[in-house]
C-alpha cells in the first residue's frame, strides 16, 4: 500500500537546491582587485561611514593605498585620527569628520565638509552598524530602536546627502552596506535582520526612481556580506549569556575587496563571496527551509557552542574603545577556535 500523503514542496525543490550549490560556489565575481580598479579609484572622493573598525576602516585603508580622497566618518574621533594617518601614509588624501550617522545634522554636516575640502563627492559608502543579540523581547526596547536608528535612518540620512550632491553633479555612486540578512533573516538577530532587509528595498526602490529619472551616471548598490570576523560582533549588544559568534566566518578583507569593486562597478545587488552567493539563491528556491537550517545554526553557535559573556548594550549607544574594538579583524574566529578546543576537552574520556 502506498502513502498517498503529499510531498512537502521544501523536499521536492533540495534536490534542485544540492544540485545547485557547487555551481553558486564556484561562479559569482573574484574577490580580489586588480589595477583596472585601482587606476578608477585614484583621485576619487570617497566618504565611508563606520570608518573606524570592521569594513569601513578596511576600505578606508584600501582607498589611501589606491590614492584616493577619503572622507572618514564615526563616532571616535582618536581612531579616526589613526585611520587618517595610515590612509594618508599609504598614498591616500584623509579627511576626519566625527559623525553619529543617526543624527540627521551631523550626516548633512558630513557631506557639506566633504565638498567644502575636496569639491565633490564621487563615492558614498553607508556601511555604518550596530547589532542587538538575544531573543526579541529579552532585548531591551531603547537597543532596538538605536539598531532602526543607525542602520536603518543613518542609511536613510546619508542616501539622501549622496543623492542630492550626485544630482547637483550629474554622477555619482551610492553603496549600502546591506547583509545576507537582507534576504535571509537569523533568529536572535530580528532587529538587525529587519533594518537590512530596508536597507534592500531603499536600494531597489532608489535604482527605479534614478532610472525613470534619466539619471543614467548616478549609480545605487547594496553588498551582501556573509558574517565576517570584524569587531561588529565584539561591539553588538548581547542578552544572550554566551559570547557572539556565527558559523564559517569570512575573512573581512575579502568583504573590503567585494565592497571596493562595486563602488567602480555598481550593480544591484552584490552578495559578497561564494557562502552569501550560495545563501542568497538557496534563498530564493527554498525559503522557508533555508530560513529554518540558518536559525538553527544560529541556535547551535549562539547557545550550544559560545563561551560565557555578560549581558548588556556594548557599544550600541556609547562608543568603546579597547581589545578587539578598533581593527579590521575582530579576533572572533580566534576565540571561537579556544571555545571549541575547550568544549572538545571537556568531552574528552578520562584515562
Amino acid at each position: 500500500m502506498t502513502d498517498a500523503r503529499p510531498t512537502s514542496p521544501l523536499l521536492l525543490r533540495l534536490p534542485y537546491l544540492l544540485a545547485l550549490l557547487p555551481v553558486l560556489m564556484l561562479g559569482g565575481c573574484a574577490t580580489t582587485l586588480d589595477a583596472t580598479e585601482a587606476a578608477a579609484v585614484a583621485g576619487k572622493t570617497y566618504v565611508v561611514t563606520g570608518a573606524s573598525s570592521g569594513f569601513g576602516r578596511g576600505v578606508a585603508l584600501k582607498l589611501g593605498a589606491m590614492r584616493a580622497n577619503v572622507v572618514l566618518a564615526a563616532r571616535r574621533t582618536a581612531v579616526l585620527d589613526e585611520v587618517a594617518a595610515q590612509v594618508q601614509a599609504a598614498g591616500g588624501q584623509a579627511l576626519v569628520v566625527t559623525t553619529d550617522v543617526a543624527d540627521a545634522a551631523a550626516v548633512e554636516a558630513l557631506g557639506t565638509a566633504a565638498v567644502a575640502r575636496f569639491g565633490r563627492i564621487d563615492v558614498w559608502i553607508n556601511n555604518a552598524g550596530v547589532g542587538a543579540i538575544g531573543e526579541f523581547d529579552k532585548v531591551p526596547l531603547a537597543d532596538h530602536a538605536r539598531v532602526v536608528d543607525v542602520n536603518l535612518k543613518g542609511v536613510i540620512y546619508g542616501s539622501h546627502v549622496a543623492l542630492r550632491q550626485f544630482r547637483q553633479q550629474g554622477a555619482g555612486t551610492l553603496v549600502n552596506i546591506g547583509s545576507v540578512e537582507s534576504e535571509i533573516p537569523l533568529a536572535y538577530h530580528a532587529s538587525y535582520a529587519a533594518t537590512k532587509a530596508a536597507i534592500l528595498g531603499l536600494g531597489r526602490a532608489l535604482r527605479e526612481e534614478l532610472r525613470l529619472g534619466g539619471q543614467r551616471h548616478i549609480a545605487v548598490s547594496t553588498v551582501l556580506p556573509w558574517a565576517a570576523d570584524t569587531p561588529f560582533f565584539n561591539q553588538a549588544a548581547n542578552y544572550t549569556g554566551h559570547a557572539p559568534r556565527m558559523a564559517l566566518m569570512d575573512d573581512p578583507a575579502k568583504v573590503v575587496d567585494v565592497i571596493v569593486r562595486a563602488s567602480v562597478y555598481p550593480r544591484e545587488e552584490v552578495p559578497a563571496g561564494w557562502k552569501a552567493r550560495s545563501a542568497y539563491w538557496s534563498h530564493r528556491i527554498a525559503p522557508d527551509l533555508v530560513e529554518r537550517v540558518s536559525a538553527n545554526i544560529a541556535h547551535a553557535e549562539q547557545f550550544e557552542k559560545a563561551g560565557p559573556a555578560p549581558n548588556g548594550s556594548n557599544a550600541v549607544h556609547q562608543p568603546r574603545v579597547g581589545p578587539g574594538t578598533t581593527g579590521v579583524d575582530g579576533g572572533v574566529r580566534a576565540r571561537m577556535e579556544r571555545e571549541d578546543a575547550a568544549r572538545k576537552a571537556e568531552t574528552l574520556p578520562t584515562q
